[in-house]
């Protein structure tokens, strides 16, 4: 397995597929980069060299005590870019991963990059507070807590057979398998870097990174979407960075990697594609 060694010395794990200009996926939590295996494989396919890591305390990376955080998340992503020397670099965020693409962005600049997307992504802000009072209300995060601490093998499935990919709506049709997935994701992850990568991905407050962009962003987000929702996250950041194009996922929920996997990788394509 091959991993790059971040500023603490954890060890970061990554999967680097196909050659071309590179395209580096970020996943979501409680994930791994195993999530985004239909959309590197399609890119790596199609002439890219997909690249996708996973995040400190989640996959096979390092169970870290310290680093649950946007900014050594982000750290963590500049190593392994600087680490393999990547150039003209797509560089995409799915959920978390999105707040991990936008802080590097807010704390490395994109003298790397070529173009940003961001999926399902948490960014501007999640969490509503007085300046963000259409957020999520913090009970809604108290109670994953909550959940990871009394079941957190159970919260998995809760979470896969619902909202995380909209099975909880009227005439949902999502493979076991694809529950199967995301339960075994979630359970190689850390159990004390899932519980604070909630407050990460919940807390942070992406608006001024969002405001450092300077590159081609496109934003993908589906208007059901009932873990971020759309006016909270992908309307919202799309509004924020300058030129973004937003592109609408009508009726689709968060786990759009694996309900819309085709459709995604279409447009991943041709947005990379659009870059000489």
């Amino acid at each position: 397995m091959t991993y790059v060694t971040a500023a603490d010395g954890a060890q970061i794990y990554y999967k680097d597929w196909g050659e071309g200009r590179p395209v580096v996926l970020c996943h979501g939590w409680p994930l791994s980069s195993d999530s985004w295996e239909a959309q590197q494989l399609f890119l790596a396919q199609n002439g890219y060299r997909a690249i996708a890591h996973d995040r400190r305390g989640h996959g096979r990376s390092t169970q870290t005590w310290h680093g649950n955080e946007m900014d050594t998340y982000a750290d963590d992503l500049a190593t392994l870019i600087d680490a393999l020397d990547l150039r003209d670099v797509t560089l995409v965020g799915f959920s978390t991963g999105g707040g991990e693409v936008a802080r590097y962005i807010g704390r490395h600049g994109t003298a790397r990059l070529a173009q940003a997307v961001l999926v399902s992504a948490v960014p501007p802000l999640m969490l509503q507070t007085d300046d963000n009072p259409g957020g999520v209300p913090i009970d809604v995060f108290d109670g994953i807590r909550a959940g990871s601490l009394a079941d957190r093998s159970q919260l998995y499935r809760d979470l896969a057979d619902g909202p995380f990919f909209g099975n909880n709506r009227p005439g949902a049709d999502v493979s076991q398998g694809i529950r199967d997935a995301f339960w075994r994701q979630g359970l190689q992850s850390g159990h004390r870097n899932a519980y604070e990568c909630v407050a990460a991905f919940s807390a942070t407050d992406f608006r001024s990174d969002l405001d450092a962009f300077d590159v081609p962003t496109l934003v993908i987000h589906g208007d059901d979407d009932q873990v971020v929702p759309f006016e909270v996250g992908g309307k919202a950041s799309a509004a924020r960075i300058k030129g973004a194009t937003l592109t609408v996922y009508a009726g689709a929920p968060h786990g759009i990697t694996d309900t819309h996997k085709q459709q995604l990788s279409d447009d991943l394509l041709a947005f990379v594609r659009s870059v000489p």
